[in-house]
């Protein structure tokens, strides 16, 4: 098939950004997006021209380096997909395809399709470590986790914070991604003693780094590569509250109501 893509270019943070146009000619539908665009920049280098700058790594759907606004939705046309994942079986010959960085204030661009996403690290690290005993292993029955409570904490590991809620939401809010991270260890035992400490510095460190207020559009969920559930944003809601009744300090989150 042959596609016509409108790929934004910007040589830095600082630069005025601008969709160029390309040729992509003879791709396979059985090729990745990204594996097209490596033949785009195969293509742009033999003709001594600048490669189109994008992130990937692992290329499994396990990373989140990997996206894109694909047509104005994060990650491309197929649900539950990441872009390294999407196949270009699900575009058709002649299509035109808008191709965009993350578009959000806390995620400033560093180059083309390449984005700063450590403000999603920033909020992970604040959250702290877990206090578990040293020395050896447990075992592995002695801690009795509800088999609900089990499962609803490896859903929300399953966030590989790429992002993408971010980008689909109309305020570029980070609730979603924030109440991944904080509810997965809430859930569990082990996550018990610092909890509403945790949920705290989070919440607050999401609102620092420039992230939007959670309006309860539901856009972050439906992009969600891993389909994170909204529900988790209510779970932190209320961690947040009990937490800010318990410290007697006030909640910074702009978040809604879960």
């Amino acid at each position: 098939m042959n596609l016509t893509l409108h790929v934004w270019r910007q040589k830095s943070a600082g630069a005025e950004g601008r969709f160029v146009e390309y040729k992509a000619n003879d791709v396979s539908p059985d090729m990745s997006f990204l594996e097209m665009l490596d033949v785009v920049n195969e293509d742009l280098i033999t003709r001594g021209q600048e490669p189109i700058a994008f992130d990937h790594d692992c290329r499994e759907g396990i990373c989140g380096m990997c996206g894109l606004m694909i047509n104005g939705v994060a990650h491309g046309p197929q649900a539950a997909t990441t872009t390294c994942q999407l196949h270009m079986r699900h575009f058709s010959d002649g299509d035109e395809v808008y191709i965009e960085p993350w578009r959000a204030t806390a995620f400033p661009v560093i180059k083309d399709l390449v984005v700063d996403r450590g403000a999603l690290d920033r909020i992970v690290a604040v959250g702290g470590f877990i206090s578990a005993s040293t020395g050896s292993a447990p075992d592995a029955n002695s801690i009795p986790v509800p088999k609900d409570n089990a499962d609803l904490a490896m859903d929300a590991a399953a966030c590989i914070g790429c992002g993408a809620c971010v980008a689909a939401c109309p305020n570029a809010s980070a609730m979603l991604f924030t109440a991944a991270k904080v509810s997965h260890l809430a859930l569990l035992p082990q996550g018990q003693p610092e909890r509403y400490d945790r949920v705290i510095k989070m919440v607050e460190k999401m609102d620092a780094e420039g992230f939007g207020g959670c309006t309860n559009i539901g856009e972050c969920s439906a992009v969600c590569p891993k389909e994170i559930s909204m529900d988790f944003i209510a779970q932190m809601n209320r961690d947040l509250l009990r937490a800010s009744l318990f410290s007697g300090r006030k909640s910074g989150s702009k978040g809604g109501s879960g």
